[in-house]
């Protein structure tokens, strides 16, 4: 992720394996993670039983608040795809419970249809 789309708010795929070993400590026995992306310090990560909304919070980060949707929490969803002027893609998720959404941008080139599809098919179960 280059350091200008990190200022801009723009997140961006991370490598699964990486994100694994850092929550060992906090998934579940059989929980794995199947996406994962980086916005600045913060990250949300889709795994096979939840998506984990990671918020470091702070000047150094130690303070850090986890918060877990289980997928069948999740009302809706839209994702919109980046245009030629709009270069950013949006994915936005409203939660059973909250009246706000939550909202997250993705950086141009992420693959917004398979996001899609893994959030289709974990909320169809």
């Amino acid at each position: 992720m280059g350091i200008l789309d990190a200022l801009m708010g723009n997140a961006s795929e991370v490598d699964v394996n990486d994100v694994q070993e850092e929550l060992n400590p906090i998934l579940g026995d059989n929980e794995r993670v199947e996406r994962a992306f980086k916005l600045i310090r913060d990250m949300f990560v889709f795994t096979n039983g939840r998506l984990i909304l990671i918020d470091k919070q702070g000047l150094t980060g130690k303070k850090v608040e986890y918060m877990s949707i289980l997928y069948k929490s999740v009302t809706s969803f839209s994702v919109e795809t980046a245009g030629h002027f709009d270069l950013d893609s949006e994915l936005t998720i409203w939660i059973s419970g909250r009246h706000e959404p939550i909202k997250k941008e993705l950086k141009k080139g992420t693959d917004v249809v398979g996001i899609q599809k893994l959030l289709a098919n974990k909320i169809l179960k």
